[in-house]
């Protein structure tokens, strides 16, 4: 899918030199279309390899994305220059009148603290809250799903006692739904993380469906019964050595850590990564973005 996205935006580059369609804002403004409005609320601290991971997954459709990234106000990024953050970056207040048809809320580093513990989480909930009336439908993940899950519908989230980190097999519960229509029986995502939500936990709650788990990895997605709410556990976004770069950092700083399982070629830190998520990734944003976005928001936005 064209992306509308700033020209100068670094992840402009990136995409244009693996040939994926970035569209210029003079030539969006001459299709006589209505865009979809996305925003990414951006909760990592490496903004810029998070924005391209995402960037990159909508990006294959024929359907004219709008792009704007928010970042809270409440927590100021050690990992992002500040010039960077006021280019391309919006806040709250400054776009909390307006209505979206999609918005994603990305994981964030902070899953070993309570929630309330993480100094944005107040803010994060007025938007959560904001989203019910001001966006069609909202893709949480990783830690984003978890807040999400905890905030509407009170699922707390477990401690795993190790990392949960690799790249894990997994299957569709519900094999008619559109989010994972083309998917193959077995397909598989990257997990990096300490926390778990428990499964007897979403079967318990009437307004949520059970779409996608794992053996290994627990359950991965759920979404609400209106489809304006979706929940993943993983990182299907990941780049290819993004599990490498975690597990290398963590070992140069002395983490005690195990190789990612399913990653390395032999399992063997010294061969490069066997990405086996990739196309499933693809479709599984795009996915989203058709069946729950574009097919089913209102021509006015205004109307959302």
């Amino acid at each position: 899918m064209p992306i509308k996205i700033p020209d100068s935006l670094p992840a402009t580059a990136t995409l244009e030199g693996e040939n994926i369609f970035v569209m210029t804002e003079y030539r969006a403004m001459h299709q006589d279309i209505r865009p979809l409005n996305l925003l990414i609320l951006n909760l990592m601290p490496t903004k810029i390899v998070t924005e391209t991971q995402l960037l990159r997954k909508l990006s294959n459709s024929p359907l004219q994305v709008q792009v704007e990234l928010l970042h809270t106000l409440s927590h100021v990024s050690q990992n992002t220059d500040a010039t960077h953050l006021s280019s391309f970056y919006t806040t709250f207040d400054q776009i909390k009148d307006r209505k979206y048809d999609g918005m994603i809320i990305t994981g964030a580093p902070v899953e070993n603290l309570d929630f309330t513990d993480v100094d944005y989480w107040d803010e994060l909930c007025e938007i959560m809250e904001w989203t019910k009336t001001h966006v069609h439908s909202t893709l949480h993940i990783c830690w984003g799903a978890q807040a999400g899950l905890y905030y509407h519908y009170k699922i707390p989230k477990y401690d795993l006692g190790k990392k949960l980190f690799g790249v894990f097999p997994h299957t569709v519960v519900r094999k008619r739904s559109p989010l994972f229509r083309g998917f193959d029986d077995v397909f598989y995502v990257p997990h990096s993380r300490y926390t778990e939500n428990k499964l007897e936990d979403v079967l318990a709650v009437p307004e949520l469906q059970l779409l996608a788990v794992s053996e290994q990895a627990g359950v991965f997605a759920v979404k609400s019964q209106d489809n304006r709410r979706f929940f993943i556990t993983g990182h299907p976004e990941y780049d290819p050595d993004t599990l490498a770069n975690e597990y290398f950092r963590d070992v140069n700083k002395g983490i005690d850590i195990n190789v990612p399982a399913n990653y390395f070629q032999d399992d063997d830190p010294s061969k490069p990564p066997l990405v086996r998520w990739r196309s499933a990734a693809q479709l599984f944003y795009t996915n989203w973005l058709n069946y729950y976005v574009y097919q089913t928001t209102p021509y006015d936005v205004r109307d959302i």
